[in-house]
């Protein structure tokens, strides 16, 4: 029977490794063993351009004091073999380059999740706790809709707010001490496109004066 047309099967504990013998070309990540669909729609317009936006300011900080990689998703990112993630963006410290290899095996440094619709739940709950347990360092969410992002740093297995910033504030790096993100550079209201299901206001033209 192909895997494909008849769905994962019910009640199993999902590895890493029985992902790959999985007949199926859809995204998965895994909580726990259980297989978690990454639902479509894919990331649109909006959220690809804030992914670019951070990759390029993270890498005009990273990149030339040599701290280590950063990545862009989709990548699986396998912290033990029955939990993994597919992160919007990740960095890995040089003195923790070992955990790259075919994929990520390890935990990454940081890890970035830019929130959607159909994500928003999963990111703020699931992968908060997830990504806590399994000790990354700092976990980043960017919510598009409100324009802000959230700094989280990890204290004593447990996420804590380090910095937050909205629309056109600063948020500061608790990892990477002198990094600091304008939310201005980051989120370009002249981008802002289809993401939560609605397009911007379209500004009518006034009524000629009689």
């Amino acid at each position: 029977m192909n895997a494909a047309s008849s769905g994962p099967p019910a009640g199993k504990h999902w590895t890493f490794a029985d992902l790959m013998q999985f007949d199926e070309t859809d995204l998965y990540e895994i909580y726990d063993g259980r297989l978690i669909p990454i639902h479509r729609p894919l990331p649109g317009f909006y959220h690809q351009l804030i992914s670019g936006q951070l990759l390029r300011l993270l890498d005009a900080f990273i990149r030339p004091r040599a701290l280590g990689k950063l990545l862009i998703g989709p990548l699986d990112v396998i912290m033990a073999e029955d939990n993994t993630a597919e992160p919007d963006l990740l960095f890995i410290a040089r003195e923790n380059a070992g955990i790259a290899q075919d994929w990520i095996r390890g935990t990454p440094d940081l890890i970035v999740e830019i929130i959607s619709p159909s994500t928003i739940v999963r990111d703020r709950y699931d992968k908060l706790e997830q990504y806590a347990r399994f000790g990354v360092k700092e976990y980043w969410i960017v919510d598009p809709a409100n324009q802000s992002l959230e700094i989280l740093a990890l204290n004593e297995k447990r996420f804590v707010m380090h910095s937050f910033a909205a629309e056109t504030g600063k948020a500061e790096s608790r990892l990477l001490p002198g990094l600091t993100v304008d939310l201005a550079e980051l989120f370009e209201p002249e981008d802002r496109e289809v993401f939560w299901g609605e397009r911007p206001p379209v500004r009518r033209a006034e009524s000629p004066s009689t």
